[in-house]
């Protein structure tokens, strides 16, 4: 008898226009973050939006109105066996980042998604132990994915 694999759907909405990038390896690097922590099967919902989008959404659920690099929420119904994960990511910010890191903006959208998820399956950086265990996980599997380092990046300047 076959074991059927989880299954892990990846849903991408570009809102802005977006920097060419590789949408497949988008995709498989959000269902091995999902694998990894064992949220199989799940469903991922990424959206990519300006700071203006961000900015409006982080006012209505954080009741500030600064922008942010990512959003993420964990939408799963009590009654259903699937995890449902809703990511934002800030294009913008991952642009002026890239550039500061001086590293591509797809690295730094898909460390976003990798912090977005992150933060959904357990992962907090509230204070300095944490979100360096979390920064490190991040790298950890950014690297297995053959982005490198990206938030340990040198940065410019």
């Amino acid at each position: 008898m076959k074991t059927q694999r989880a299954s892990i759907s990846v849903q991408l909405d570009c809102r802005v226009p977006c920097s060419k990038f590789n949408t497949a390896r988008f995709r498989r690097l959000a269902q091995e973050v999902c694998r990894r922590f064992g949220a199989v099967p799940a469903r991922v919902s990424v959206s990519i939006v300006d700071d203006g989008q961000i900015q409006l959404l982080h006012k209505q659920f954080f009741h500030t109105a600064k922008t942010t690099d990512v959003i993420s929420f964990d939408l799963t119904d009590e009654a259903d066996s699937i995890r449902d994960f809703d990511i934002i990511i800030n294009i913008d910010q991952a642009r002026r980042q890239a550039q500061q890191r001086n590293h591509s903006t797809e690295a730094e959208l898909s460390l976003y998604l990798v912090h977005g998820l992150l933060h959904q399956l357990g992962f907090d950086d509230l204070h300095p132990d944490q979100a360096r265990r979390m920064h490190q996980e991040e790298d950890r599997i950014l690297q297995d994915a053959g982005y490198g380092k990206v938030y340990d990046s040198p940065r410019k300047g």
